[in-house]
């Protein structure tokens, strides 16, 4: 088999497990058992997975995620908002230029609040990204930013269509693959997903 049909096999896989982890973190009713599962299963996935972000060199030495303890007062259930139409597009390393539309705002008590974007492509899905005052800090969250929602690759916390909320919890905002491995692009938060708050919660980077 050559290189290319290997990796779309293994990053299909990935996506696979993801959407699988988060289908159990949805189905708990102890949302910190519901954390600690989602941090395990993260791990062997970076650990061992083939389509891991991890550098070659980083496996060895890997020891687990810098996944804060979980702290219940960072989750939200929150109502979708309207916003003003507003458009961005990212160039990624995998996907080409991805475009995004806003279709509505998060407003989080105390924290501030996050612009929600639909993928204007073929699949569609939620994807809501921040980068918070501990961006870039040490001992803090990664520089360039996480990702909380991308439904379209399983990071889904759940909400209720009918009721037109998402499930919100900081606990689970977590680094994208270009944290890292340098070769990966991917989307960042834009002005509308930048939090003057920090956020100590998720995971965090130890490089920043």
């Amino acid at each position: 088999m050559t290189d290319a049909p290997r990796t779309a096999l293994a990053t299909a896989d990935w996506r696979r497990r993801t959407f699988g982890l988060y289908d159990a973190v949805r189905a708990s009713d102890d949302t910190r058992a519901a954390h600690e599962l989602w941090r395990t299963g993260r791990d062997a996935l970076m650990a061992a997975h083939p389509a891991s972000p991890l550098l070659e060199r980083d496996r060895a030495a890997f020891e687990g995620l810098p996944v804060a303890a979980y702290d219940p007062r960072w989750r939200f259930e929150l109502p979708l908002l309207p916003a003003e139409p507003a458009r961005f597009e990212a160039a990624t390393g995998t996907d080409g230029t991805v475009p995004f539309e806003r279709i509505g705002v998060l407003e989080l008590p105390g924290v501030g609040s996050l612009d929600v974007w639909r993928l204007a492509s073929y699949g569609g899905g939620i994807f809501v990204p921040l980068r918070d005052g501990l961006a870039g800090a040490p001992g803090g969250s990664y520089g360039g930013g996480r990702y909380l929602l991308d439904t379209a690759k399983g990071a889904d916390l759940g909400g209720d269509p009918a009721g037109g909320t998402l499930v919100v919890d900081l606990n689970f905002a977590y680094n994208p693959s270009c944290a890292y491995d340098p070769a990966w692009a991917c989307p960042l938060a834009p002005t509308g997903n930048v939090l003057a708050a920090e956020v100590p919660v998720g995971e965090l980077h130890p490089a920043a």
